[in-house]
């Protein structure tokens, strides 16, 4: 099969296809047929080295996809040969066939986009499980989101506005800055040109008086933990679920222990199985009808040929994508 590999860590010219084996398949799990994969920032973090796979998964990347079941597994029940899914994945997706656990799958009705399938469930997953998981964020307070103009960012705001949650972003242009509003931000502010810390005091205001964000979901990591720490209110939650921004810094644990506010820094990729399946199955309950009804709908920036792995990165590196940048690895496919 073909799929795209890395060929030693570096710059996106690293990125080659090649011809693969097509992957075994466990009991539990089905054989997709991949027409697109998403592009992920984590995508690129493993091209540069920086990333590793978790032990026994695949070093091809890829970390969603969607496509057509073309094989199931010898204890799988309640799937079909030919079933359209999109797939949260360990690796693999850039290659025409990835072995996928059956609780990993999201099924995709015949009238919804198949191409656009492949945008959701990495974001979904993520902004679920830490927004909601670990943030434990609740109808009528403040979210802050990093990077409003990624993929996280694009489904964060829509996630927000789907369960009740108030939702500020930071973005880097005024391009990004009214497209985030025009999904439903109820505020925006442009990292370049204001103090996000200074902003969210302002915007995040509660009954009682105080300020501040009382979830925030950041990409930065160390460049930004201070001013996260200090743009949380009373009893906030940071979830750093990224590191751009570098990975280490140090703080005054006295900002944290007087206001009650914690830290907790977590990946998707590497959780067990189990949990990976847990997540996909609230999901799958709790966001997905809207998907299906286009409450909640996947961004794309650009969709291009499996063989443009390349130019996906570097389009991704550029930081200009309002939403997901996708491959595709089979036209066909999209066909119900």
């Amino acid at each position: 099969m073909r799929a795209i590999t890395i060929s030693s860590p570096g710059d996106p010219e690293v990125l080659q296809v090649t011809d693969e084996p097509t992957p075994e398949l466990a009991a539990d799990e089905v054989l997709v047929r991949v027409h697109a994969a998403g592009v992920n920032r984590a995508d690129l973090l493993q091209r540069r080295g920086f990333y590793d796979p978790p032990p026994g998964a695949t070093l091809i990347p890829g970390l969603e996809v969607s496509g057509t079941i073309e094989k199931l597994g010898a204890d799988v029940t309640g799937w079909s040969v030919g079933d359209r899914v999109a797939a949260l994945l360990s690796g693999g997706g850039y290659a025409e066939s990835v072995p996928v656990p059956a609780g990993q799958l999201l099924p995709v009705p015949d009238d919804f986009d198949l191409t656009e399938a492949a945008a959701l469930p990495e974001v979904l997953s993520t902004v679920w499980s830490n927004i909601v998981g670990r943030g434990q964020v609740k109808a009528g307070e403040w979210l802050l989101v990093h990077g409003g103009g990624s993929g996280i960012g694009t489904a964060a705001i829509q996630i927000a506005r789907h369960l009740g949650v108030k939702i500020v972003v930071t973005v880097g242009s005024d391009r990004k800055a009214e497209f985030c509003r025009s999904l439903g931000a109820d505020a925006v502010i442009n990292y370049r040109e204001e103090d996000f810390v200074e902003r969210v005091r302002e915007i995040c205001t509660h009954d009682d008086g105080s300020t501040g964000a009382d979830v925030i979901l950041d990409i930065i990591g160390a460049k930004y933990l201070e001013r996260n720490i200090k743009a949380l209110n009373t009893d906030g939650r940071l979830v750093i679920i990224g590191m751009q921004g570098g990975t280490k810094t140090e703080i005054n644990l006295g900002w944290l222990m007087q206001p009650r506010k914690s830290v907790s820094a977590t990946t998707l990729r590497a959780r067990p199985k189990e949990q990976k399946i847990a997540i996909v199955a609230e999901v799958a309950e709790q966001l997905w009808p809207a998907v299906i009804s286009g409450d909640i709908r996947p961004i794309i920036h650009e969709s291009m040929p499996l063989a443009e792995a390349v130019r996906a990165h570097q389009t991704l590196e550029d930081g200009a994508n309002i939403g997901k940048v996708l491959l595709i690895v089979d036209e066909e496919g999209a066909q119900p």
